[in-house]
Formats: structure tokens, C-alpha cells, sequence
């Protein structure tokens, strides 16, 4: 019934076949494993900073708190002097570093992205007024109405984003046109982290009092 196998070379190379084999085995096995373990530690890291990124985009955000104008000296011009726009941090946000914002705005002369302006080098003084805040720039003022060079919001301080509105988008220098009654604009403020805040201002149509605050 049973076929005796008598000749032991045979039986040799059988046994080595089948080791030969069952190695191959272990090492595709070994390398599936290891491409599984890099592909899934990718994936990790991958949506561990999606969701930090995420998470930014929400909690990370500026909140406006008001947005005024201030009327020229000679409210008949129906000019603004400034346009002031008061932020804070939303709630549960970190450290929010101005001088890294950027806004993007659209007004009655065309469109332009407003980097930040420091109170030493762009503005010149801290006591400038909002003429002195250059081209495609805006200048920050903190609690005590100075520009300053390094405005973070935190839980301690807050600050307000200053715009000169003879410059573009809101007025034409070139023209004499100042953003003023009945203009419009919209502007979004970018945070550090990409996370965007939008604002729509919209003057009066008629200013009554010179220097005075109007709602935009």
C-alpha cells in the first residue's frame, strides 16, 4: 500500500524545497507587514494634523467687535477720518498674533491685500493719525490708542485694527476720493492659522457732526 522511498537524496531536496518556500513566505509577509505599519503610521500623522488644522480654523478666529468711522474734521466733506475696527480672540483661542493677519478687502476702488504696518517703521510714531498708515497696509492701536509694533491678543489685551480710508480700496489718493457717505466695503481678516472673519462696512448716508463715530 505504501511506497517506501529509499532513496535519500530525493527526500533531501524535497525538504529543502519546502523550506525554501515556506522562508519566501515569511519575508513577503514580513515586508506586507512593514508597508502596513508605515502606510497606517502616515495615515496617523496625517489626520492628526488635518485635525489640528481644523481645529485652528475654528477656535483660531478673530472676532469683530465694532466697526466705526470717524468723521473729518468737516463733516460737509462727507469724509471718514479712519476707520477703526475692534477685535478680540474667539473664545478657547490661543495667542493670536496681528502682525502675521492679513486682510483682504473690497471697496468702491478696486481691491487689495492689507498687510501689517508697525507704529516705528511704516507709521512713523505712535501717535500718528490713520493718513500716516501707508499703502496697502493697516495699522494696529492697543487699549491706550497708540499703533504699536507687536500686537498679539490675548486673554489680557485687546486692539483695534485701524484703516486709512483715503487709501485703496476705500478712497483713490490719486483721485482725492476718501471712503465716505454712502460707501461700501467688505473685508476679510485672515488669522495666522488661515481662519477668515468677514465685515461688511456700510456708511451713513449723511454725516452730521464733525469728529464724531458713526456705525459702519
Amino acid at each position: 500500500m505504501f511506497e517506501s522511498i529509499t532513496n535519500t537524496e530525493e527526500r533531501g531536496q524535497v525538504g529543502i524545497g519546502t523550506l525554501i518556500v515556506f522562508i519566501a513566505m515569511v519575508l513577503v509577509a514580513a515586508i506586507a507587514a512593514g508597508v502596513l505599519i508605515n502606510t497606517a503610521g502616515f495615515l496617523q500623522s496625517q489626520a492628526e494634523a488635518t485635525g489640528q488644522e481644523s481645529t485652528d480654523l475654528v477656535s483660531e478666529r478673530i472676532d469683530v467687535k465694532s466697526a466705526v468711522g470717524i468723521v473729518t474734521s468737516n463733516s460737509d466733506d462727507g469724509e471718514l477720518a479712519e476707520i477703526r475696527i475692534g477685535v478680540a480672540g474667539s473664545a478657547g483661542a490661543d495667542e493670536i498674533d496681528l502682525s502675521e493677519t492679513t486682510i483682504q478687502a473690497v471697496g468702491p476702488n478696486g481691491q487689495s491685500n492689507l498687510v501689517f504696518a508697525n507704529a516705528s517703521v511704516e507709521i512713523g510714531n505712535a501717535d500718528a493719525d490713520a493718513t500716516a498708515i501707508p499703502e496697502d497696509s493697516f495699522g494696529v492701536r492697543n487699549s491706550t490708542g497708540s499703533f504699536v509694533d507687536d500686537p498679539v491678543i490675548n486673554d489680557d489685551e485687546q486692539f483695534t485694527i485701524v484703516l486709512n480710508p483715503q487709501n485703496e480700496p476705500f478712497g483713490n489718493p490719486s483721485e482725492s476720493e476718501v471712503f465716505g457717505e454712502s460707501d461700501q466695503s467688505s473685508i476679510d481678516i485672515v488669522s495666522p492659522s488661515s481662519a477668515t472673519t468677514s465685515v461688511e462696512l456700510r456708511a451713513p448716508d449723511l454725516f452730521s457732526n464733525d469728529g464724531e463715530a458713526v456705525r459702519l
